[in-house]
């Protein structure tokens, strides 16, 4: 992590040279610009790629479990107000006993309608559909035979309506998301041979609805420069976005209501003219979600502001 860390500050010196002190059209409301967050999913509609995002940490699985997963996510712009998404990882499982397995999970697909844009009061809401596809992953990684829905409502709102004196506050800035997993499957029913006895043993796991939901603060520092008062810092520091994220899952029903679990994830963006570089610990909110402490880095493009005239534009209705 150590090495990590300087090649991301390194990446960022470099990037640096090359930004501009004004905002770019991606992920904006107002003078507001909200960075795509790593660990739940931001509330504005774009043309933008995250590749790649990895993220690792210790599972409490098998007796302590590494678990590495390496996504890719696309999003493209139908129409101004409304993207599609696909999106793909890639997991390798290191149990602590017995024998190591990697495989790709299934299929991710969704959509997002961006409802309000208010830019005096730095608001976004949109509302999305996602599906997991079930049956195109791998079983070695655990992935489901049946599919998922999950319908959600996303929001990101700016402090920057604040009066002046608050004025270090209006950096601040609020994104979440809640939505609601739908398994096409109440339950899954499994059949094993127990090797003393010979007979056959029927095991069936239920699948809840769970609530999705989470959110991420954030300080923007490129806010506080161009908004509020321009502090002279050097780069990289001028570009960067600190953050806490809180990513979170709640059964609602079949014998697992109310278990919480999930994460706490602190860390830091850098955020440029045409992409982004994100890293952020991963902290289990209790024992339930583990007891190890993980990372995840991503690297994010901002398709629209790279070809603005082409493959960033949506397809109907607009250029941005």
């Amino acid at each position: 992590m150590k090495h990590l860390t300087l090649v991301l500050w390194f990446v960022c010196a470099v990037c640096e040279l090359g930004a501009t002190t004004r905002a770019y059209g991606h992920g904006f409301a107002g003078a507001r610009f909200f960075p795509a967050t790593l660990s739940t999913d931001d509330p504005f509609v774009a043309d933008e790629l995250s590749l790649p995002t990895v993220s690792t940490i210790r599972t409490p699985d098998d007796g302590g479990t590494r678990e590495t997963d390496i996504s890719v996510d696309i999003a493209k712009r139908i129409t101004p107000q409304f993207e599609i998404e696909i999106g793909e990882t890639f997991t390798a499982l290191n149990p602590h006993e017995g024998r190591a397995t990697n495989g790709f999970g299934n299929l991710e697909l969704g959509g997002k309608y961006q409802l309000l844009n208010n830019g005096p009061h730095e608001a976004i809401v949109s509302l999305g559909l996602g599906l997991e596809v079930g049956g195109t992953g791998s079983s070695s990684v655990a992935a489901d035979s049946f599919s998922t829905w999950t319908p959600a409502i996303f929001f990101g709102k700016g402090f920057g309506d604040l009066p002046d004196a608050l004025r270090f506050l209006k950096p601040l800035a609020l994104t979440g998301v809640a939505g609601v997993d739908i398994p096409t499957s109440a339950s899954t029913r499994s059949i094993s041979v127990n090797d003393q006895t010979g007979e056959r043993e029927v095991e069936i796991e239920q699948h809840p609805d769970v609530l999705e939901w989470g959110f991420a603060l954030e300080y923007s520092v490129i806010y506080l420069q161009s908004q509020v008062q321009d502090m002279h810092l050097p780069a990289p520091i001028g570009r960067l976005v600190p953050l806490v994220e809180f990513a979170l899952e709640t059964p609602l029903n079949r014998g697992a209501h109310g278990q919480t679990t999930g994460t706490i994830n602190p860390g830091v963006i850098w955020a440029g003219k045409y992409f982004q570089v994100g890293a952020e610990a991963i902290i289990p909110i209790n024992e339930r979600t583990g007891t190890n402490i993980g990372a995840i880095v991503q690297l994010h493009f901002f398709v629209d502001d790279l070809f603005p005239h082409s493959i960033g534009r949506p397809l109907f209705g607009g250029t941005k």
